[in-house]
């Protein structure tokens, strides 16, 4: 198993919440607003330094953090799929 410090005491665990669902941890928001990924979401998510994130969120649901590259190649799916072939008149 693998554990993390947490910053509200003792040590967090790193557990599946439930099939591909994984609960990483805590993280502290610095003075900036910055926050560190914890080293096994970015492992299983597979990003890199440079890496571009889209923030996104819901004021009731929260904070979601979705690699830009992935939603590129999902909107270009949604527009080739309702676009369909051009008409030329």
């Amino acid at each position: 198993m693998l554990y993390m410090k947490s910053t509200i005491g003792g040590d967090f665990e790193m557990s599946e919440i439930g099939k591909g669902r994984y609960l990483y941890g805590v993280v502290t928001v610095a003075e900036r607003g910055q926050i560190v990924i914890p080293k096994e979401a970015r492992e299983h998510f597979n990003i890199k330094p440079g890496d571009k994130l889209l923030v996104t969120g819901d004021l009731k649901k929260g904070l979601g953090i979705v690699k830009a590259e992935t939603m590129k190649e999902f909107a270009q799916k949604i527009m080739g799929a309702i676009g369909g072939p051009e008409k030329t008149e």
